[in-house]
This record gives C-alpha cells, structure tokens and sequence, in this order.
C-alpha cells in the first residue's frame, strides 16, 4: 500500500467491529493485515505468506465479518485448520471480534469431540464454521453441513495441512463448494503443491507476502509457567515473591476489565498494584505511570494499548498474565523490561491450549522460552522468612529499644514465661498481616512428556518434544512415510494382494515408549492410505505422529501400533475416530492378522505388549 494505514477505522470496517478491536487492544494494523483486508473487502481471491503469530487470523477474520448476514443462520463461512487446537483458536478470535454483532456464532468442530454435541450444534445453525479437514468432510458427507450459502472460505496453514496428510482432504472439500465464493489461502511457505491448489481452485488471487521482523532483547531472561494445578493468581504471587531482583513488574491482561479485578486482588493480598486502561484519562494514566517510577507503585496491570509508551526504567518483570494474540504483542510487553542497560525478565503464562502459541513466539523470536518451576510452599516461606530476619535486624541496629526491652521484660515476669516465648508471639503478630507460611498444599507437577529427558529446566533450556495433547511443531510431512510412491509407481515387484501393505520407512518412536499393536476396520477396499490413518489419529486424538509406530493395511482392516499407556482421554478419542467416514473400531490385536482371510505378511514383525515408559 502506499502509505501505512494507522487506524482499523480507515479499512472502513462497521462501528461494532472497531469497538471490539478497542475493547481487545487493537489499535494499529500489523502489516498482514494492512495488506489483506483491504484486498479481501473488496472480494478478490487472496493467497497470503505469512508466518503464525503475524496477525493474520484477523486479516481474513475481520473482512469475514463484514460479509455475515446475521439473520441468516446458515454457514455463510468455513475455515479449514489443520488442528483441532488451531480450530479453537480462530473460533475464539472471531467470537471476540464480534461480540458487537448480536446473534452472531461460531462452530468449531475437529476430531476427538462428541459427533453429538456437534450435531445438536449444527442444528441450532451457525454462520462461520471453524473446522478439521477429517471432521468437515465427515459432516459434509453425512449432510449434516451444508455450503450453500458459502461466502467465503479461508485455507489456514495450508503448509501445515500438507505436511500432515490432508491436501487430499482439503481438495474434496473445496470440489464441493459453491462456484461463487471467495476463497482465501494462507501459508507460512508456498511448496508445489500448494501453488497447485491456489492454481486450481482460486480466480485471479491477489498475493500478500510479509516477512516477520520480529525480534527480542538479548538481555532479557524469557521463561513460561504452564498454567496446571493452581489458580493463576496463586501461582503469579507465589513467582513475585522469589524473583530474584524484582523491583517492579508490567502486569499485561487482554481486557479493561480484567485489569481492574486483578489490581484489585493484588492490592488485597497487600502488592502496591494499580490498572492501567483505556478508560483512564490522560492525568490519571500519568499518575501512575509516574507512581511506578516514584516507587509508590510496584505492579501497574495493563492492556497493550495502554501500555504504549511507558518507559520507567525501574521495570524489573514483565508478566503476560495473558498470552498475546500474535508474537508482534508478545515483542512489544517484554520490551517494557531491560531498559537502561539493566537485564530483564520476562513471565508468560501458557494454558495447555496455549501451548502452540508459545511455539510459535519462540520460532518467531528464535530465541527458546524455558519452562519456569512454580516455587513450592517452601520457597515462599524460606523467602519470606528471610525477608521477616532482614526486618528484625534493622530494628535490633536501630536506637531506642529500652522502652520495648522493659515491656517485654514486664510479660515474661507476669506470664511467667521466658523472653524467647514472648519474642515468638509477638513474632506471631507482627506477620498476622502476610503469614510467613503460605497455606494450602503444593499442586502437582504437569504430567511429564512422553519424551521427557527429566532434566532440569534451566534458562536457555526448552522442551524438546511436545505433550501428547501439545502436539506443538508438526511433524514433516515426508517423516509419516505419506508422500512414498506405491510399489508399483516404483517398478518394484508388487506385493500379493493377501499381504499388508506398510509405510516402509520406519518412524522414530517414542524413546520411552513401548508399542502395542491394534486392529481398525478399515483397509485398502475403504480407499486408506497410510497417510489417512495418521492424520486422523495425530489430528483427532491427539497423538503427534512420532508416537505412532507401523501401519499395515489389509484389504477389509488394518493394524496400527501406538503407545502403551496411553493417557484415557486419548484412548477415548481413538475409538470414536472415522476414516474415510468408517468407524475404525480400535481394540488390542491379537498377535495375528489373520482376520477377515487375511495371511499374515512375511515381513510383518511381532511385538510383544510392553507398557509405554517402562524404557
């Protein structure tokens, strides 16, 4: 564009709109969004490069907006994800959008959730539809989802969706959208295949290319608390209180609101906190500003877009109590801290579904977050006490102590008792106001990885594979053994039809995971190709496709060998999955494939059950 764009409200875009942009913090456009929105206003076709974390869920989001009819309760929008965990993501960015827009819903649906819960849903009508490829096409083919009244459709993380097996999947959806649509496409990176699809399916799209400029401050220590077994207020004051060199902290929440509760709680448990928000005036945004480097203040929470400008050099710690919607946020908090020379610290707070977005940061920044120990009771107490003996001992060195001595002398003498009991209680006293030891029992510790090498986290450290409902970094694609040609595609003498047929590269498995082998009604007579059982069992139940060992595909079923112990809600989710729309029906196999007439190959391997992290 030829001059930057300041303002959402030059886009033009409706007041409800805006407002919401200004109740989340919004203010000025990122450069994917200056470039995108204007484009897709206008009804072009679009195909974007970008990376995550650049801001481009509101670059298609917003002018999807404009577009939606509310009075017509039908699917007017789909976007397709490649994960469940991005599905929720873009489903809860775009109810935030509108939440000016009354009547307004969205409907996000993946593999791993109720068919019923999303059945009911769908009959109750919805106007953007958020979903997995699997699941979308599963709806479609049921007729449970209708695209006739398609707008617009937008291909999220098109790369990703390759890479896990399902550009197939995306092909068949888009063969049965309407012939008017809009059609947007978004990727980190353009290989053949996906200038393919963008050739084929979309009319004369207009390219936005934005390279991420992000970068962070080399003084700044950046860890992450993985929000698990403890309300986050218990855990942030637990984390303030043993930072070493705390003198004050930048507290960054999503809402105006939220800044206010929280200043408020802190203030009760005895911090020195105040909001900062949009709703204060210019003299009462100064006050505080100039209360924090005063030292009247010791924790300012506030929103992004109140929080510009600030530079008190006092700042020790910024906390994103919330995590930022796009790494440009995540760059702009943790700049607050470090100024002056001095080094700073960095605090982000991560729910399990937030996992991915910490991901995407530590990609953008390139720079690792490491995972931060919640200081146990006894930290908290040890510092505290510490800090009680500091106290006392200023008063010892102070003058003036005859007065207390002689009090003091008068209690032990009438109660009987010796000075040191009298000095314990009045200890007692003295800490009534902030206990020296903190209440309640430590939380446990978050499940350990799957892959966990059980080190401890130390700054610089990371965690090298994901959870099993992480999943974070997606596995390559030509790591699942998906994109081999068949035998006969390599002139190699073709398999006898009664022989399975397996991904012949071997997978790397679990380090700690011992495989089981189980049995899944569905085969070659189905149309399932390898890819297809992995990418439904990665992106539907879960489990990131290094846990999943060898395929064998038989003509009327197939086997599949996955960790043992898996955790229960994954074992759930596996047996509600379909392939190919057909009901997979895990259960253990028996040691022989000899279902349904089938020989057992000759390169078929026996495994013996060995539960997964017995090493």
């Amino acid at each position: 564009m030829s001059s930057p764009v300041e303002s959402f409200a030059e886009f033009g875009l409706s007041s409800g709109l805006l407002q919401a942009l200004t109740d989340i913090g919004y203010e000025t456009p990122s450069p994917i969004q200056a470039e995108c929105i204007p484009v897709l206003l206008d009804g072009h076709d679009l195909i974007g490069q970008a990376q995550t974390g650049t801001g481009k869920t509101a670059a298609f989001a917003l002018p999807l907006l404009e577009q939606i009819d509310v009075k017509l309760t039908k699917p007017q929008a789909l976007i397709l994800t490649p994960t469940r965990e991005l599905a929720i993501q873009v489903a809860e960015a775009l109810q935030s959008y509108a939440r000016h827009l009354p009547g307004f819903h969205v409907l996000p649906i993946y593999g791993g959730q109720s068919y019923t819960i999303q059945l009911k849903q769908l009959a109750r009508g919805a106007h953007v539809i958020v979903g997995t490829p699997g699941r979308v096409m599963d709806h479609l083919e049921r007729k449970t989802l209708s695209l006739d009244h398609l707008k617009t459709l937008v291909l999220d993380e098109a790369d990703e969706m390759l890479r896990m097996g399902f550009i197939d999947d995306v092909e068949w959806i888009l063969e049965r959208t309407p012939e008017k649509h809009q059609t947007a496409l978004f990727s980190a990176t353009m290989p053949d295949p996906i200038r393919r699809v963008a050739q084929k399916y979309l009319v004369e799209p207009r390219e936005v290319k934005i390279k991420s400029a992000t970068t962070t401050i080399a003084a700044t220590r950046q860890v992450y608390w993985q929000v698990s077994g403890m309300h986050k207020l218990d855990a942030l004051t637990r984390i303030l209180e043993v930072e070493e060199d705390f003198d004050a902290a930048l507290i960054f929440v999503r809402t105006k609101t939220a800044t206010v509760e929280l200043a408020d709680k802190l203030a009760a448990r005895g911090y020195a906190a105040a909001a900062l928000n949009g709703d204060l005036n210019q003299q009462m945004r100064e006050r505080v500003i100039e209360q924090l480097k005063s030292g009247a203040l010791d924790i300012v929470i506030a929103t992004d877009v109140a929080a510009r400008g600030i530079d008190v050099a006092r700042i020790s710690h910024v906390v994103n109590y919330d995590i930022p919607y796009d790494t440009e946020a995540y760059v702009h908090r943790i700049g607050r801290t470090g100024r002056a020379g001095r080094t700073g610290n960095a605090i982000l707070f991560v729910a399990p579904r937030e996992i991915r977005m910490l991901r995407t940061i530590e990609r953008a920044t390139r720079q690792p977050i490491a995972p931060l120990t919640l200081p146990s009771r006894a930290d908290v107490t040890n510092k505290r006490v510490a800090g009680f003996k500091e106290r006392v001992a200023a008063v010892l060195n102070a003058e003036g102590l005859e007065f207390f001595a002689n009090i003091v002398s008068q209690i032990a003498e009438e109660q009987d008792v010796g000075a040191e009991e009298v000095a314990a209680a009045l200890a007692k006293m003295a800490q009534e106001a902030k206990p020296l030891q903190i209440a309640g029992e430590d939380p446990l510790p978050p499940r350990p990885s799957a892959v966990d090498t059980h080190r401890p986290a130390s700054f610089g450290d990371r965690e090298r594979s994901p959870r099993f409902e992480e999943r974070g970094d997606r596995p390559r694609f030509e790591d699942r053994g998906a994109s081999r040609p068949r035998f006969e595609d390599r002139g190699d003498k073709p398999r006898p039809e009664e022989r399975p047929r397996f991904d012949d590269k071997p997978r790397r498995a679990a380090p700690a995971g011992e495989m089981v082998r189980y049995r899944i009604d569905v085969g070659r007579e189905h149309g399932v190709q390898v890819k297809d059982i992995v990418g439904a069992i990665a992106n539907e139940a879960g489990i990131e496709s290094r846990f999943i060992g060898r395929i064998g595909l038989y003509d009327e079923s197939s086997t599949v060998e996955l960790p043992g112990g898996m955790p229960k809600e994954a074992e759930n989710a596996l047996k509600r999955i379909r392939v190919r729309g057909v009901p997979i029906n895990l259960r253990p196999d028996e040691g022989s494939p000899r279902f349904d007439g089938e020989h057992k190959s000759d390169g078929e391997r026996s495994f013996k059950k060995r539960k997964f992290g017995d090493g």
